[in-house]
């Protein structure tokens, strides 16, 4: 064979260029991308939790600090003049890792304080006596910062909690990272949440309906109302709710299996968050 002969191999394309290339044109809006990729999700090329993380990475380019900050009301902030120990204290009880530390007025932020710096500063040999000397500077942002932005920001600083400003120089509330990546990937919990009681998610109605949160398992929605939902593709009730509707439903939306008829109580542009759950007779 000649080199004229020879053909050069085909580059290899990721998924998302060969199913693009399946479908007529090219996606031209936000809305376009997002009906391939729900399609990719029904022809079972994408997994329901990629599809998930995929609108989150899309989602948080329109989304603002405001929509996903902790509010000033909820932030846990330490006061400068407390001592140590009453410091060390709070840090305990409230399990965070970094805090914001103010003066006399909750708006005046002197800087950052982490959990390890305070109890690095205690143990020491040479303890330190005043609190301001192992703070971080802090980042201010304001509450209208794109989420795609601060991100970015994010990781060029390797700083992990920002202090939230409003258009009056005001203390709105804090971000963090964690606030930003679970609008991609979902909640996150860590060692100090508290773990999912299945059963808590399932709660009777006065009229015999239930309320069940998505993320209950199929084996445990199985086994409390004498069901067989097969487990073997979907680990959650939510998601097979989800499979059944063909996309990611709003509020409102129903599905019907069998006995059971769901409804989507709540939801947002990522997940399902709770179903209400109506159960048929037997032969009804």
């Amino acid at each position: 064979m000649s080199e004229d002969d020879a053909s050069p191999l085909p580059e290899k394309r990721s998924w998302l260029e060969r199913l693009s290339h399946a479908f007529s044109g090219e996606p031209q809006s936000r809305e376009d991308l997002l009906e391939i990729l729900r399609d990719a999700r029904s022809n079972r090329l994408i997994e329901s939790d990629t599809l998930g993380m995929l609108e989150g990475a899309l989602g948080v380019s329109t989304m603002t600090v405001a929509d996903v900050m902790v509010p000033r009301a909820q932030m846990v902030s330490l006061p400068v003049e407390a001592p140590l120990l009453e410091l060390m204290r709070r840090v305990v009880e409230s399990g965070h890792s970094r805090f914001p530390v103010h003066g006399d007025d909750r708006d005046q932020v002197l800087g950052i304080l982490l959990a390890k710096d305070l109890l690095r500063g205690i143990v020491a040999d040479n303890a330190v006596q005043d609190v301001r000397e192992l703070l971080r500077p802090a980042v201010l942002v304001p509450d209208s910062k794109r989420l795609n932005v601060l991100l970015r920001e994010f990781r060029a600083s390797r700083n992990h909690m920002a202090i939230v400003v409003d258009e009056h120089g005001g203390v709105a509330g804090l971000v963090t990272i964690e606030d930003v990546l679970e609008e991609i990937v979902g909640e996150i919990d860590d060692e100090h949440d508290d773990a999912h009681d299945a059963s808590a998610g399932i709660a009777a109605e006065a009229d015999g309906r239930f309320v069940v949160e998505a993320l209950t398992p199929i084996d445990e929605f199985n086994e409390r109302f004498g069901a067989d939902f097969p487990d073997d593709e979907f680990d959650t009730i939510g998601g097979l709710v989800v499979a059944g509707i063909g996309h990611l439903p709003e509020p409102g939306e129903e599905f019907e299996s069998g006995r059971f008829h769901f409804t989507v109580l709540d939801a947002d542009q990522r997940r399902v968050h709770s179903l209400r759950v109506n159960i048929h007779a037997a032969g009804v």
